[in-house]
């Protein structure tokens, strides 16, 4: 990310000096609330890597493409690419991965989990989008993908001017070699409310071996296993701190977010925000899986650095 394309996908979309900012929060979750009644998801262990691939792919081959609203006067357009891989880690059932990103302290929102992502730059995304028709592009691997590469309509050229999009941000922000994906679909968008952005979901396969290398605005790179996200055990209800001035000298602003809880050898890592109810809407679309309620959860607190909205 860029200048005025830098974007951070998991940011607090809420203005912490509303009147109401918990009822804002709550605005931000009801979306989950339609998948609570879904079925379990199948057991990890029958989902091999190519079965799963191909079953994201007959999911997302529905979703709507990018439309005018993507365009409207003072809506500013963003993508994120959601990266799926065939990994077996220790003790990983199934093999597959989730690839995200720990944002690092040069930016805003260090330490946030986020998928790459950013804004798009008209002139250069176009021209990537023109090249995703070739052969041995990422939309030349599947029939779907097939299928958008030879779309003329505007928008088979607005989502191809997306993925462009996402597979830079992907190169620039972990070296993601685009020649090696494999384009899977879209997800529904997620529309950050106060912000005026909307954010574009485009999910990706990652064949072969990937070398993947952070740059100066992450910190690591980190492989969530589907399993984990699949077990009710590793969700939390986070109370955010937030150390903000406040009217009148009122108590800092409190908000409460539902979110996933990593374990690494460091430490816990906190999926939350934007990137959440993305992959979320992942794991409902695919496999109707629906996170616990909220009145379920345990509860965790943690205060947000007054510096992390603003950056370094």
């Amino acid at each position: 990310m860029r200048g005025a394309n830098h974007y951070t996908e998991s940011r607090l979309d809420v203005d912490l000096h509303a009147p109401q900012p918990l009822a804002v929060v709550r605005r931000l979750t009801t979306g989950l609330d339609s998948m609570r009644q879904a079925q379990p998801p199948p057991p990890v262990t029958t989902l091999r890597p190519a079965d799963f691939r191909e079953r994201v792919q007959r999911a997302l081959g529905s979703q709507a493409p990018p439309g005018d609203h993507a365009q409207q006067a003072g809506v500013v357009p963003s993508v994120v690419l959601v990266a799926l891989a065939a990994d077996q880690p220790a003790g990983d059932p199934c093999g597959i991965s989730l690839v995200l990103n720990k944002r690092s302290r040069r930016v805003r929102q260090p330490g946030d989990l986020c998928c790459p992502g950013g804004g798009i730059q008209p002139l250069l995304d176009r021209l990537g989008g023109g090249l995703l028709a070739w052969p041995g592009s990422p939309l030349q691997r599947s029939p779907l993908g097939r299928r958008w590469a030879r779309d003329r309509s505007p928008e088979g050229r607005l989502l191809r001017t997306f993925l462009a999009a996402a597979l830079r941000e992907g190169f620039e922000e972990m070296r993601l070699n685009p020649l090696r994906v494999e384009f899977l679909g879209m997800l529904p968008r997620q529309e950050l409310i106060l912000f005026r952005r909307v954010i574009h979901p485009m999910v990706v396969w990652l064949h072969g071996v990937q070398r993947l290398r952070p740059n100066w605005e992450v910190e690591s790179i980190l492989r969530v296993p589907l399993h984990r996200l699949l077990q009710a055990e590793h969700y939390r209800l986070c109370r955010f701190h937030v150390p903000v001035a406040s009217p009148a000298g009122a108590p800092p602003r409190k908000m409460e977010f539902p979110c996933f809880a990593h374990q690494t050898g460091n430490g816990t890592e906190w999926l939350w925000g934007a990137t959440y109810r993305i992959v979320m809407s992942l794991l409902h679309i695919v496999l109707g899986y629906a996170p616990p309620p909220e009145a379920d959860l345990p509860l965790v607190t943690r205060t947000l650095d007054s510096r992390y909205l603003g950056g370094p």
